[in-house]
């Protein structure tokens, strides 16, 4: 029950905070819109004040070319999967449970990524990491500067408020409403939420993995899956954003831009090998690993937001 509570939460947080709307992702990688940046990194900073104790992420080695190489391989597939689809495995739930046609044909094509990397693309890449001899590490930001983790959280925040304010100052696009302007707090509160009720950080790709490892499991014998919290927490996060968007309609807008089917459903594909090659997706790295000052978080981010801002002109 912990994990549908705070599902629901989060859900209705991704709803108030606007981001759940296709173009809004769309736009961001275009540069056209920064609402999305904004409340991500309002998330993002609200939850490191507090929740810097906790452990941190580790990196997602495959053993191609560096520690960060799964970070690099499944960032720049998440990114290019978000840009594609303008959705995220985490804005999807809450665009199903606001009723979107973008959110139901990615998630279909997320669920067959999440087939697709526990039936081969895990077994693949734990082959190639067992060949090569690395193990996951686990760095902050702190430890690669030198300084230490008050400090380095310091930074952090004052760099987030940095670019919150310029891109409010300095860009036009952002409708900076009351609501777009608490957005990450809102975000960052369920966060909160998450922590006091079920002990854990915000997470959600982790769902689809959890979805392939039963077909697996009903098709070719595969051991009994033992978790459940994702699913439990992406049905949550479901109803919440069908409560909110049920009860306070003015939070969903009228006329909702959706994107083309093809590429919601490719998107879909892509974004989810990438985040579980990565470890984490922008919930799970953006909000979660940020706020605790990972490196492996930072790293996939960077990718993915690099490669949406490269991918996305080209399709939209």
């Amino acid at each position: 029950m912990a994990a549908l509570f705070s599902g629901a939460v989060y859900g209705a947080s991704t709803i108030a905070a606007g981001v759940y709307l296709p173009s809004t992702i769309i736009n961001q990688f275009k540069f056209q819109d920064w609402h999305m940046l904004q409340t991500s990194l309002g998330a993002v900073a609200s939850s490191a004040y507090g929740y810097v104790k906790l452990k941190p992420r580790s990196s997602s080695p495959i053993g191609l070319f560096g520690q960060y190489d799964g970070n690099v391989i499944g960032g720049f597939l998440l990114g290019a999967g978000m840009a594609l689809s303008g959705s995220c495995p985490g804005t999807l739930f809450a665009q199903v449970g606001a009723g979107l046609r973008t959110g139901f044909y990615t998630l279909g094509g997320a669920i067959l990524g999440g087939l697709a990397y526990t039936g081969y693309v895990a077994q693949a890449a734990k082959t190639q990491r067992e060949k090569a001899g690395v193990q996951p590490e686990t760095v902050t930001l702190d430890e690669n500067l030198g300084l230490s983790n008050d400090t380095t959280v310091a930074l952090f925040e004052s760099v987030c408020l940095s670019i919150i304010g310029a891109s409010v100052a300095y860009t036009t696009g952002s409708d900076w409403s009351i609501f777009s302007a608490g957005g990450g707090l809102f975000i960052g509160l369920s966060q909160l939420f998450s922590i006091l009720v079920r002990r854990s950080m915000i997470g959600i790709s982790g769902s689809f993995e959890e979805v392939g490892n039963h077909f697996w499991w009903l098709t070719r014998d595969a051991p009994w899956p033992t978790s459940r919290q994702n699913t439990l927490f992406a049905v949550g996060m479901t109803s919440g954003a069908w409560v909110l968007a049920k009860a306070f309609p003015s939070f969903v807008k009228g006329h909702v831009v959706e994107t083309e089917p093809l590429l919601a459903g490719v998107g879909g594909f892509l974004m989810i090998v990438g985040s579980r090659l990565a470890g984490g997706c922008p919930s799970g790295h953006g909000v979660s690993g940020l706020s605790l000052m990972s490196t492996s978080s930072l790293v996939t981010m960077s990718t993915a937001f690099a490669a949406g801002s490269l991918v996305a002109p080209l399709f939209h």
